[in-house]
């Protein structure tokens, strides 16, 4: 498929830098990272564990606020804004999926989502959302009748039904084997063109790297690398 052309950034950093205190020792996760994301389009970030991914997923998703440096999505400034801002920012742009579900286990596929859709300002209905990660058959099972990567399709299909304008993903097939982990995949890259949803997804694979329209690296808290596929590989057609 056509790897998508940059239209509007809507994440902006300029010298941001994130240090840890741990008793008279600073950490630098952090070292001066600029960068711009653009709408729509799908980004893999890449690197070891300790290379600053996470720390700056983090940020761009408003549960950590930078040391130094900014943050911009679009008009909002992250690296100042307040904690009442940063959860209406959350509640109202952001959908997040981790590496560990989080589904609530009383709940049915369905209810998890609805638990999301109850709240959000103009959600797509459970329904819609559980069928575009292909569980319309799975809507109604709790998440111990799910396997694996069902459960994870489920976080992923209440992370979008809120039309966040981004999603951010941690490490979303690292717990979930080759076979298993390119459905979870699929999922993504399907909300991805099926919604202009801004997706980065932070992994050590490099194999997942070919779905992306560009790729990003991180090495000891900077950015080592980048650059940006001709064409998107189809996330079904990846193995590891």
């Amino acid at each position: 498929m056509e790897a998508r052309r940059p239209e509007q950034a809507v994440f902006q950093t300029r010298n941001l830098t994130k240090i840890y205190q741990q008793g008279e020792v600073e950490i630098a996760a952090l070292r001066g990272i600029n960068l711009d994301l653009f709408e729509a389009e799908l980004v893999v970030m890449l690197g070891a564990s300790g290379s600053g991914k996470s720390t700056l997923l983090n940020i761009l998703g408003g549960l950590d606020v930078p040391s130094g440096g900014e943050a911009r999505y679009l008009d909002i400034n992250l690296s100042h804004a307040g904690d009442r801002e940063l959860t209406r920012y959350r509640r109202d742009f952001v959908g997040f999926v981790f590496q560990f579900y989080n589904l609530i286990p009383s709940l049915t596929a369905r209810e998890n989502v609805v638990a999301v859709t109850e709240i959000a300002q103009d959600p797509m209905s459970p329904e819609d959302a559980l069928a575009m990660v292909g569980l319309e058959e799975r809507m109604d099972h709790f998440p111990a009748q799910l396997s694996g990567g069902e459960q994870q399709r489920v976080a992923i299909a209440r992370a979008i039904a809120k039309r966040p304008r981004v999603l951010l993903c941690d490490e979303p097939t690292g717990a979930l084997d080759s076979t298993t982990g390119v459905l979870v995949l699929a999922a993504l890259e399907r909300a991805n063109r099926e919604t202009g949803t801004t997706t980065v997804i932070i992994t050590h694979n490099a194999s997942i790297a070919r779905m992306a329209d560009r790729v990003i690296t991180l090495s000891d808290g900077a950015i080592s690398g980048e650059h940006r596929n001709a064409k998107r590989q189809d996330p079904m057609s990846l193995s590891w």
